[in-house]
C-alpha cells in the first residue's frame, strides 16, 4: 500500500516515472537476486528514469511472483539456447541449488582449512540454472516492463492531473477564507 502511495507521489513526469517502473519490473526477471535495487537503478540511470520507481518497482518480484517468473525465464532460457529442458544429469533444478549451495559453504571452509575447493558444482549450477534465467528473463522481463510502462503513464497522468485540481482548489479555499475575514486563519 506505501509503495503505491509512494510512487503517485513522485515529482517527475509521467514518462520518467514509467521508465524507471519498466527498469524495475524488467529487473525482476532477471536472476540477479540481492542486487535487483542496484540493477535497476542503473537500468533506470540509462533510460533516464525515475530511480526511486525503478527500486518501488522491483517488487513486481516478490514471493508469489518469484516462481512463476523464474518457470518462465528458465523455460524461455531454455528454448532460446536450444534445449528442450534443463539438463537431468547432475540432477532436477532443486538438487543443483542444494548443491550449488553447499559447494559455497564448502569453498569457503576449504579457504581457510586444508580442503580443496571444488567449483563443479558450481560450474553445473551457472550452466544449467543460472545462465538460461539470465538470458530466458530478457525476454519476458521486456514485455512485461513495457506492458507495466504503458498502463502506468496514463494511470500517473490522470492522478497527477487530480492532485493538482485538488491542490488548486485547496489554495482557493484558503484564500477565499483569508479574504472573508481580512486576516490569514488558523486552521
Amino acid at each position: 500500500m506505501y509503495v503505491k502511495h509512494r510512487l503517485r507521489r513522485l515529482p517527475d513526469t509521467p514518462e520518467k516515472i514509467a521508465r524507471g517502473i519498466f527498469a524495475g519490473v524488467f529487473t525482476s526477471f532477471t536472476p540477479l537476486y540481492g542486487l535487483h535495487f542496484v540493477v535497476a537503478g542503473l537500468i533506470a540511470t540509462v533510460m533516464r528514469g525515475n530511480i526511486l520507481a525503478s527500486l518501488l518497482a522491483t517488487f513486481f518480484g516478490n514471493p508469489l511472483t518469484y516462481v512463476p517468473i523464474g518457470v518462465i525465464s528458465l523455460k524461455t532460457g531454455y528454448l532460446l539456447m536450444g534445449l528442450d529442458r534443463p539438463p537431468a544429469e547432475h540432477g532436477n533444478l532443486v538438487t543443483k541449488f542444494v548443491r550449488a549451495g553447499e559447494s559455497v559453504l564448502q569453498n569457503l571452509k576449504a579457504y581457510f582449512t586444508d580442503d580443496v575447493a571444488n567449483w563443479r558444482d558450481l560450474d553445473v549450477f551457472y550452466h544449467d540454472v543460472f545462465f538460461p534465467y539470465l538470458i530466458g528473463g530478457i525476454l519476458p522481463g521486456i514485455i512485461c516492463g513495457t506492458i507495466a510502462y504503458y498502463l502506468s503513464v496514463p494511470l500517473l497522468r490522470a492522478y497527477q492531473k487530480r492532485r493538482r485540481g485538488l491542490l488548486k482548489a485547496k489554495l482557493a479555499s484558503l484564500k477565499k477564507k483569508k479574504t472573508a475575514d481580512g486576516k490569514p486563519r488558523a486552521d
